[in-house]
């Protein structure tokens, strides 16, 4: 379902990509819902829930790699952290 709604985010151009723009935006609290790839890196995810929790942002744990998001987000390159 989470791929659905990333999906559904990219469509609505309502997508913010990438690392520090995701906590930047987490900070903020201007988050409704994180996708963390697969194979994001430990100290990130953890960093990203923190944040989610504070903020109430859903966090979905997506069954794709980095790699893939990027290439569902049609970007040449990978991506560990997206939000809308």
């Amino acid at each position: 379902m989470s791929v659905e709604n990333l999906k559904k985010a990219i469509k609505e151009k309502n997508l913010t990509i990438g690392t520090e723009e995701t906590i930047k935006s987490l900070k903020k609290g201007d988050v409704k819902e994180v996708f963390v790839a697969k194979n994001c890196p430990g100290i990130l995810r953890r960093k990203v829930k923190n944040y989610s929790e504070m903020t109430g942002a859903t966090v979905s744990e997506l069954e794709e790699t980095n790699e893939e998001i990027g290439s569902i987000c049609k970007k040449p390159f990978s991506i560990n952290l997206c939000c809308y």
